[in-house]
């Protein structure tokens, strides 16, 4: 029994594969991130850079993104819980729980937290 589908393989242009290889040789850059921000298995771009590799080729560096902060203006409800305390929402299926802790105590939050959600 069949699904009716057909199977094709897709195809990469050269230009998609050299950026793709680029990011991957940027400092940090994980292979399987990479891969799973273009939709694609690592295991393909491993196999392009070992042939990268056999041909002696170089991947070209990539520019950096530039990053653009954009202030946001807070009402001023927000501005006075941001100023004393801590408000934590913490979602499990459809249970909701809000804890609001005192700034200064952000040690005991974590270790409050962290017994929580073992």
């Amino acid at each position: 029994m069949t699904s009716g589908k057909v199977k094709t393989r897709r195809r990469y242009d050269a230009q998609f594969k050299a950026r793709v290889l680029a990011e991957c040789e940027a400092p940090g850059a994980s292979v399987a991130k990479v891969a799973m921000s273009h939709g694609i298995n690592d295991n393909i771009v491993h196999r392009w850079r070992q042939l990268a590799r056999e041909a002696g080729a170089v991947a070209a560096p990539v520019a950096p993104v530039a990053t653009t902060f954009v202030p946001v203006t807070l009402p001023a409800a927000a501005r006075a819980r941001a100023a004393g305390d801590v408000r934590v929402e913490m979602r499990r299926a459809a249970t909701t729980v809000v804890i609001t802790w005192p700034r200064t105590a952000l040690a005991e939050l974590a270790v409050f937290t962290r017994e929580l959600l073992r």
